[in-house]
């Protein structure tokens, strides 16, 4: 097991656990909530065994294991004395903020199922104090937002780690056979010129270069681009920031078939040269024809 790193995570409901293990995840980790910790050496045997060797783990052991979380302590000194990088990660928060949490999302403490979550917290700090003294680092997550456990996880766990690329799907669509129900943003072309009333444009597709040059010749469309990329190009990283790794992106024109195509194609070029791994959809290049799938 010379080459596993296992994070384990206990600590304080409400501390933030199920939020640490979704950034862990986001950096490469294997990640499994709830484990009980009896598991735990069997479980890295298993992750040895893969064809792919999984190699960053991160765990979640907690109160919500019952019975089963008895064995915690025997199992943190257990996992000291096997070949592996290990550390034992303990996360807290104040009183007052974890009653602010239960009061936001209308949970109930788990050692206060009528009520009382005060209770259940100063029980839960009783239970747990010897494992605190065993953790190798304890995070006070009394003031984190969701971007600074996103943050801390990301320096502290995060080295070595190469970062993941934004996943950006764009998809071309026709108004008049409605809009795509699953995208973030939606820009509307159909203020454009229209090769649909070109005779010999008509039958062909944004996919072919007499409409994409009818299309991206016009000034009116390289102003769109220009100041619609220029929009991507600032929000790309900010979302990135705050953790987004899939933005879904949608332009339509009447039919889908002409404008939307050839701007679709346009700016996923664009994007992919920007390092984003991008897809692309045109749900209504066919027209009608779609109707018949």
């Amino acid at each position: 097991m010379e080459n596993i790193t296992l994070i384990l995570l206990t600590g304080l409901s409400g501390a933030g656990k199920s939020r640490a293990l979704r950034d862990f995840e986001d950096i490469g980790y294997y990640c499994v909530d709830n484990l009980p910790p009896g598991l735990l050496v069997k479980f890295l045997d298993l992750c040895r065994q893969t064809d792919k060797k999984i190699s960053r783990i991160a765990v979640v052991c907690d109160l919500r294991g019952g019975e089963f979380f008895a064995a915690m302590s025997e199992t943190v000194d257990m996992l000291r004395l096997l070949s592996l990088r290990f550390e034992f990660l303990f996360l807290e928060a104040s009183d007052e903020a974890m009653i602010r949490r239960y009061k936001e999302t209308r949970r109930r403490h788990p050692l206060a199922p009528r009520g009382g979550v005060l209770d259940g917290i100063k029980l839960e700090r009783g239970l747990l104090s010897e494992l605190r003294g065993k953790a190798d680092r304890i995070i006070d997550t009394s003031d984190f937002s969701p971007a600074d456990m996103r943050e801390e996880i990301k320096k502290l766990y995060g080295q070595g780690v190469p970062e993941t690329q934004m996943s950006v799907s764009l998809t071309s669509f026709g108004f008049k056979y409605g809009m795509p129900p699953d995208v973030d943003m939606v820009a509307d072309v159909r203020f454009l010129p229209n090769p649909f009333y070109i005779a010999e444009l008509k039958p062909l597709t944004g996919l072919d270069s007499p409409v994409r040059d009818f299309v991206l010749a016009n000034p009116l469309t390289r102003e769109f681009l220009t100041r619609y990329l220029d929009l991507l190009h600032f929000l790309l990283p900010h979302y990135r920031r705050e953790g987004k790794q899939h933005l879904a992106l949608a332009v339509g024109c009447t039919g889908g078939q002409h404008r939307s195509v050839a701007l679709t194609e346009h700016i996923g070029a664009d994007l992919a040269g920007l390092g984003c791994f991008v897809s692309l959809k045109h749900r209504d290049i066919r027209g009608r024809e779609r109707r018949d799938d």
